[in-house]
């Protein structure tokens, strides 16, 4: 079978516009070769395409069934070949992702900021749901891609319909109010929070069954703990005296900027809490699905991001004094 891509154009013009004079007009042919290239291209399919009178031009059943096919077809090269432009010019178009809450008012912003730099032609939209949602978008293809927290993601997200990407690994750390007497305890274990008021993040955060679990077996099970969307409100009971915030912190070299995590106004007094348990920041997409250019770009930005985060960041077991 030989069918010209041509060919087919011309088809999908005369199938929308009921007309070969207006097909020849769109293309700028003559109406006869437009006559021509629909014949060919009939008998090179085998098929009657269209039913013609005097007055009018329609698809046969046929023929309709072989539009909405080829329609489909020109659109996707179509695409393919704007796309493949886009690799070798400047990135440009909307990418959509989305974050759970902890992250999108924490190290989201700073990495978004570092895309706007680098890509200003790319629009990048962010969607602030609960982490489930987050994988459930991924999932069904509504985002470009998702970032999310988990403490043990191969055993969760292993084997299932994404790839993941790691992006840092932060320790669990209790946040106290600057002249808290745990302050001064090296190494401060979870079992000395068995009795204190906690502060911590809510279950859209993705990580609390992890403090849930470091801290069974010590605490009453009516003992309850009180939970925020945000980092920062965790912070801000600290700060009022309401109890000691759990929390993933990492704080940079020089100037004490937590940008996975950052926290309210200070001063606080920092602890790893022990044994140690890590909070992983993660890119989420579709597994056996390719990110379009402009997606794949920014991607690419966060993944940078964090890296540049993780030379820039110390790992001291104690901060004191985190003030911002």
């Amino acid at each position: 079978m030989n069918v010209s891509l041509q060919q087919l154009k011309v088809f999908v013009a005369v199938a929308r516009s009921r007309s070969f004079t207006r097909a020849a007009r769109e293309f700028g042919l003559t109406q006869s070769a437009v006559s021509r290239c629909v014949r060919e291209l009939e008998e090179a399919v085998d098929l009657k395409l269209f039913d013609r009178t005097t007055r009018q031009v329609e698809l046969t059943s046929a023929g309709s069934g072989f539009e909405r096919r080829i329609a489909r077809l020109l659109d996707e090269i179509d695409m393919a070949l704007s796309e493949g432009r886009d690799t070798h010019q400047a990135h440009r178009g909307v990418v959509t992702m989305a974050s759970n809450p902890a992250l999108s008012s924490a190290w989201v912003p700073h990495a978004m900021a570092r895309c706007a730099a680098a890509l200003p032609a790319v629009t990048l939209h962010l969607q602030d749901w609960s982490q489930e949602a987050v994988l459930q978008a991924v999932e069904q293809g509504e985002v470009d891609f998702g970032v999310i927290a988990e403490v043990m993601p191969a055993l969760r997200l292993a084997g299932g319909q994404f790839d993941v990407q790691p992006i840092a690994a932060t320790p669990l750390c209790a946040l106290l109010p600057a002249q808290h007497s745990l302050g001064r305890v090296t190494p401060l274990h979870w079992s000395a929070l068995a009795d204190e008021a906690l502060v911590t993040l809510n279950r859209d955060s993705g990580f609390p069954g992890a403090v849930v679990h470091a801290l069974a077996g010590l605490r009453a099970p009516d003992h309850a703990m009180r939970e925020f969307a945000q980092a920062a409100g965790v912070a801000r009971m600290v700060q009022l005296g309401m109890g000691i915030g759990i929390l993933p912190v990492s704080t940079g070299a020089d100037d004490g900027d937590a940008r996975h995590w950052p926290l309210a106004a200070g001063p606080h007094v920092v602890r790893v809490l022990h044994p140690v348990v890590e909070v992983s920041t993660l890119l989420v997409r579709r597994r056996h699905r390719s990110l379009r250019p402009c997606a794949l770009a920014v991607w690419s930005q966060f993944i940078e991001a964090g890296r540049i985060d993780r030379a820039a960041a110390q790992e001291p077991e104690i901060v004191d004094s985190i003030a911002q």
